[in-house]
């Protein structure tokens, strides 16, 4: 029992590491450029943008520090992948051109 614990966690834990999916035999992963994206994948079926405001910060030894009063501008992109109906889509959400977050969607379309 004890042993089926331990495989289930460790199933779950290898599971759920950082996102990325798979385009034929490429894996796209969180910070991957706009144009690695699309060396792996090609094309989006769409492609939205956007930007958002926010305080500057430096990372160091993985902790925020904000820098100053003011905001800057993050350009925001969001692509969607459609990779057929057999296949979920994939949302993929830029920051600052570098992939930030993948979503998956529900089954494509033809």
């Amino acid at each position: 029992m004890v042993k089926a614990l331990a495989l289930i966690v460790i199933a779950l834990l290898a599971a759920s590491p950082a996102q990325a999916f798979r385009c034929g035999t490429k894996l796209v992963h969180e910070g991957d450029t706009r144009a690695e994206v699309v060396a792996k994948c090609g094309e989006p079926a769409d492609i939205s943008r956007r930007s958002v405001w926010r305080q500057p910060i430096i990372w160091h030894r993985g902790r925020p520090f904000y820098v100053g009063d003011g905001l800057i501008e993050i350009p925001i992109e969001t692509w969607v992948y459609n990779l057929g109906p057999r296949k979920f889509m994939r949302r993929v959400r830029f920051e600052d051109g570098l992939v930030a977050e993948i979503e998956t969607l529900g089954y494509g379309y033809r």
